[in-house]
C-alpha cells in the first residue's frame, strides 16, 4: 500500500494527521501543496472520488475571496478553481494507491478503517 497525504506543513489538522499516522506505524508519503500543487488531472481524480464539496476549504481566505457564484459551480468549477489556488484544497487529503479515500481529519478508528479501507 501507498499513502500519500497532502496538505501544508504549517496545518494544525495536518501535523496531528501525521502524528496520529506515525503513532499507528502507517508509513506515508507528505506532499505540501503550497510547495507542489497537484495537477488538474490528479484534482479531477479526487473529485470523481469524493466530490467537490467536501474537498472544499471553506474556512481560508481563498475560499471567503471568491465570489457568491462560487455557489453554483459545478465540480469542473471547481476542479478549475481548486488547479488554480490549491490553498482552496481541504486538508489533509488521503490518497492511498492512487485513490482518494479521505479529506479532513479527525482522529479515531473510523480514520484507519477509511485510510487502510479495513
Amino acid at each position: 500500500m501507498t499513502l500519500t497525504v497532502y496538505g501544508i506543513s504549517t496545518c494544525g489538522t495536518c501535523k496531528k494527521a501525521c502524528q496520529w499516522l506515525d503513532s499507528h506505524g502507517i508509513a506515508y508519503d507528505f506532499i505540501n501543496t503550497k510547495d507542489h500543487p497537484p495537477d488538474r488531472d490528479s484534482i479531477a481524480a479526487w473529485v470523481a472520488a469524493l466530490g467537490s464539496k467536501p474537498m472544499r476549504n471553506t474556512s481560508g481566505q481563498s475560499y471567503r475571496a471568491l465570489g457568491g457564484e462560487k455557489q453554483t459551480w459545478e465540480d469542473s468549477d471547481w476542479i478549475d478553481a481548486f488547479s488554480q489556488d490549491a490553498m482552496l484544497l481541504k486538508r489533509p487529503l488521503f490518497v492511498k494507491d492512487g485513490q482518494a479515500v479521505l479529506v479532513g481529519f479527525r482522529a479515531s478508528e473510523t480514520v484507519l478503517q477509511q485510510v487502510l479501507g479495513e
